[in-house]
């Protein structure tokens, strides 16, 4: 246990900035998280209609794509700090509304629609600012152990937020949205007690071409484009975790439990995996273990999909969440350690777009196919279509196979 709380100067718990980064960044993640459940629970519940609660979905998802290019131009201009700041202020003032909305019983389907569309739009502002400003927390030595702690707390809130926000709404859905304007205050009040070094930028004239510079840059860097489009098609095929509730109820059989520990059990294993990779950071043959990484992602992906054992099924998803976080840890190393740091919002703008993406194409992907062939044959197609991509990119993207550290250019 010494070694695990060791504060060395070598350690990002030993910057107090990033702690409060780290605290800031759970608080809100696993807030937004149970905003989800009680919105999508409450919406149902006033509307009993499947399509009003697919809107909800929507209402989040549309202004991250809309916003994606003028999120990267504020992010690039303005304080980072502060934007993270007054999003999650924002963002714990929906939370204050939706408590008065139940609490005076004015709350109905389309007031649930816009708190959804204004906590989607924070969100789109917050995400990628919150990432640009990771590398001015820490030393670029400690950098890939900062992006690993990082991504612990987004595994960590896709765990705890979905269930502390079943539980508390079993209760009463003023108390989901009172704990949520409470803990993202608190988060805001982190934020804004976070202190960085400060950096001179080299501003340009706002034109089409600025805006649209992350994804030039993007596409001109090789091994930052063939990191960021793997994992985009490697999430598109391999979104087996779209079907759980098909293989829970029609080839497992287990039922409503079955289906918790399924969801949960890729989230531990990218959790306890971003922990390793804290303590245990990626040094040599970076671009081999990417690939290996991939190569463990399509193979669990397929041993899930042939399963009828749910121990088995369990251990497959802990080693999908596994490998995956590997990809992310790398990916997102690779955009900040070669990214300059006056275009780091509009390339994080654009990575987040993608990654948001190909989460719901991968669902989509994943349900159509399902729909012709059945549940099972299309997470085996989706395994095999994973190992397929990253066949091809060790071929198409070939610094990307050579690539030996993070920082290698």
């Amino acid at each position: 246990m010494g070694y695990l709380l060791s504060t060395s100067k070598d350690s990002v718990l030993s910057h107090r900035s990033f702690n409060n980064f780290w605290i800031s960044r759970m608080f809100s993640s696993t807030s937004f998280q149970m905003l989800s459940v009680a919105i999508g629970w409450q919406m149902y519940d006033l509307t009993h209609d499947a399509f009003s609660l697919g809107f909800v979905g929507l209402a989040q998802f549309v202004p991250m794509v809309l916003l994606t290019f003028v999120v990267g131009q504020v992010a690039d201009r303005f304080d980072r700090r502060k934007i993270v700041f007054i999003c999650q202020i924002i963002e714990a003032l929906i939370a204050a509304l939706l408590l008065f909305g139940n609490l005076h019983g004015w709350l109905g389907r389309e007031e649930i629609l816009v708190a959804a569309a204004i906590l989607g739009a924070c969100r789109a502002f917050e995400g990628p600012s919150s990432a640009a400003l990771l590398p001015q927390l820490v030393p670029k030595a400690i950098l890939q152990q900062a992006i690993a702690w990082s991504t612990s707390v987004g595994q960590t809130s896709q765990i705890l937020g979905p269930s502390l926000g079943g539980l508390l709404f079993a209760i009463g859905p003023t108390l989901v949205y009172s704990t949520a304007a409470i803990t993202l205050f608190g988060a805001g009040i982190l934020t804004f007690f976070i202190r960085m070094e400060p950096i001179e930028r080299k501003f340009e004239p706002v034109t089409m071409r600025s805006v649209f510079m992350g994804l030039s840059f993007i596409y001109q860097k090789p091994i930052i484009l063939g990191t960021i489009s793997l994992d985009l098609f490697a999430v598109l095929l391999g979104g087996a975790t779209a079907l759980l509730p098909i293989f829970a109820q029609d080839i497992l059989h287990t039922g409503p439990v079955g289906l918790g520990l399924m969801r949960t059990s890729p989230a531990i294993g990218a959790l306890l995996m971003s922990i390793v990779l804290a303590y245990f950071p990626l040094k040599k043959s970076v671009g081999l273990k990417l690939f290996g990484a991939l190569a463990v992602f399509g193979l669990a992906t397929m041993l899930f999909a042939v399963s009828t054992n749910l121990l088995v099924s369990l251990f497959a998803l802990f080693f999908v969440g596994a490998s995956d976080v590997v990809s992310v840890v790398i990916r997102s190393s690779l955009v900040q350690l070669q990214t300059p740091d006056e275009m780091r919002g509009r390339v994080n703008a654009v990575n987040s777009l993608f990654i948001g993406t190909s989460n719901q194409l991968g669902e989509f992907e994943s349900g159509m196919v399902a729909g012709f062939i059945g549940a099972a044959p299309a997470a085996l197609v989706g395994g095999i279509g994973t190992l397929a991509v990253a066949g091809l990119w060790m071929y198409l993207f070939p610094s990307l196979r050579r690539l030996r550290s993070l920082s290698e250019s």
